[in-house]
């Protein structure tokens, strides 16, 4: 049997529609060229001599503490929430709903158990504590901890000493590649090169996909029902169901028609956090930069160009200070920069001998104090401050560069579609997690407008290039579909 449905991503700029339901998806792996793993994975460009442990090694303890608890989390993130049903429903569905959510709290029981008691604390502690606890609690080296910390504030307004960042900590090594979990890679030819294998994948599957097709409105029957998607140019797109990618303030408050969805649930989503201090930096340079600390003078890539460079914060009171400037509105005076290079192990995105720099940075208000992110001449002096940070690490840094594009929170939302520049859809503090996202009573990808659903990252379990939310949303769908046969 055909099914129909749109799928409206994140930039309200795509439709995805599926004429059949007739073969499986291939496994995404199949559609990639190539996943270039960034190794070593995280580097300070400080002298060595200053980066040590007490006593014992501790890292490889404090990495296997983090792996064991990301396996215990693991089955939680590729689940849909246990919510309860949010409409009328007959006994069968109620009594299978019921078996459902007992299966799924007596799984995680027993993995509680399994671990016992002690892990099961130090796993509370991580969720509740704030970040600096927690690395505190396991290293001396405050180089070391403020490297380590930058997972915890990355994507966020908070700073290490804000209590439970040590979740977000946690949520940044969750991922894997090729089973080797905490390992992070690039795609050959960047990131578009997953969005180009979906698609492939997708279309081999039987799906349309529309493109350059801005979104306006969802279209509601005289049920109460989605009906499919009003396109900006008066096209309308039928069907009866619908994937909204984008973040639940744009699907619910700008997508959805006024006097469509209760007045609570819009109230829970317009009071989320979308808040972000996250900028953007992409550069095009004519060199490698040569870290004084490596003390090579070879123009040639080393494994200090190859995983996540920290630059800049040398203690996490550094991070706590540059987070305390952006709470008063300002940009960080010194800021948290994390550099990566690509183009030292994927030689496709960059001519033979220039180099592509990322720059990811904290912590920049949306709506500076003085000054404003539209000013070219205030944009210019942040960037140069960031490059000159780098400077100090990298003398001949700023000669090198070529050309840059900067993205700030306004900008970040204007041209992604991303409410408030938040690169997550929303906050992943404790309150905005698992049955409380994206708000509470509404965590199982269903809405309170029948046949739409939130697949993106501001569904459970939140951000990340990991595809959980949609792959556990088109579950959600299927699901129901049969239900309704």
């Amino acid at each position: 049997m055909d099914v129909t449905f749109c799928l409206v991503l994140i930039r309200s700029l795509t439709i995805l529609r599926f004429l059949s339901s007739r073969n499986a998806m291939p496994r995404l792996s199949q559609r990639v060229r190539f996943f270039l793993p960034r190794w070593p994975s995280s580097s300070c460009e400080l002298d060595a001599s200053r980066l040590w442990c007490p006593i014992s090694d501790p890292c490889n303890g404090y990495e296997t503490l983090l792996e064991d608890f990301c396996k215990f989390i693991d089955p939680i993130l590729d689940s849909s929430p246990p919510e309860k049903l949010q409409q009328i429903s007959s006994l069968n569905v109620r009594m299978k709903d019921n078996l459902q959510k007992s299966i799924f709290w007596a799984h995680f029981l027993q993995r509680a158990v399994a671990m016992g008691q002690k892990e099961l604390l130090d796993f509370m502690d991580l969720l509740l504590s704030p970040a600096s606890k927690v690395l505190n609690n396991w290293f001396e080296s405050d180089i070391l901890k403020a490297t380590l910390a930058t997972d915890a504030v990355i994507g966020s307004k908070g700073s290490v000493s804000t209590p439970g960042s040590g979740y977000v900590l946690l949520h940044h090594v969750m991922g894997e590649t090729d089973g080797d979990r905490g390992i992070w890679s690039y795609v050959e030819g960047g990131m578009g090169s997953v969005s180009l294998a979906i698609s492939r994948a997708a279309r081999e599957a039987g799906a349309t996909i529309m493109t350059e097709a801005e979104v306006s409105k969802l279209m509601i029957d005289g049920s109460g029902r989605v009906s499919g998607v009003l396109l900006a140019d008066g096209t309308q797109v039928r069907s009866s169901v619908v994937l909204s990618n984008a973040t639940p303030y744009r699907t619910f408050m700008e997508f959805v028609p006024h006097n469509v969805l209760p007045d609570d649930f819009l109230g829970a989503v317009k009071n989320s956090d979308y808040s972000s201090a996250t900028t953007k930096i992409n550069l095009a340079v004519d060199r490698l930069p040569q870290f004084h600390c490596c003390k090579l003078n070879s123009p040639d890539a080393g494994p200090q160009h190859m995983g996540t460079i920290h630059i800049g914060s040398e203690s996490m009171e550094e991070i706590d200070a540059a987070c305390q400037d952006s709470a008063n509105g300002i940009p960080s005076r010194r800021p948290v920069i994390e550099m990566t290079i690509p183009s030292v192990l994927d030689k496709t995105i960059s001519p033979s001998g220039k180099h592509v720099i990322n720059l990811f940075i904290q912590y920049t208000p949306y709506k500076p104090s003085e000054g404003s992110w539209e000013d070219s001449e205030y944009r210019k002096s942040f960037a140069q401050r960031c490059f000159d940070l780098i400077e100090e690490y990298a003398p001949g840094f700023n000669s090198s560069v070529i050309g840059y594009d900067m993205l700030t929170p306004p900008d970040l939302e204007r041209e992604i579609g991303l409410t408030g520049g938040n690169i997550f859809h929303g906050a992943m503090g404790l309150d905005s997690l698992f049955l409380m996202r994206p708000v509470k009573g509404w965590s199982n990808y269903r809405t309170p407008l029948q046949g739409l659903y939130l697949c993106g990252s501001g569904a459970h379990p939140g951000g990340g290039v990991m595809g959980a939310p949609g792959r556990n949303a088109a579950n959600v769908v299927i699901q129901d579909m049969k239900t309704q046969l």
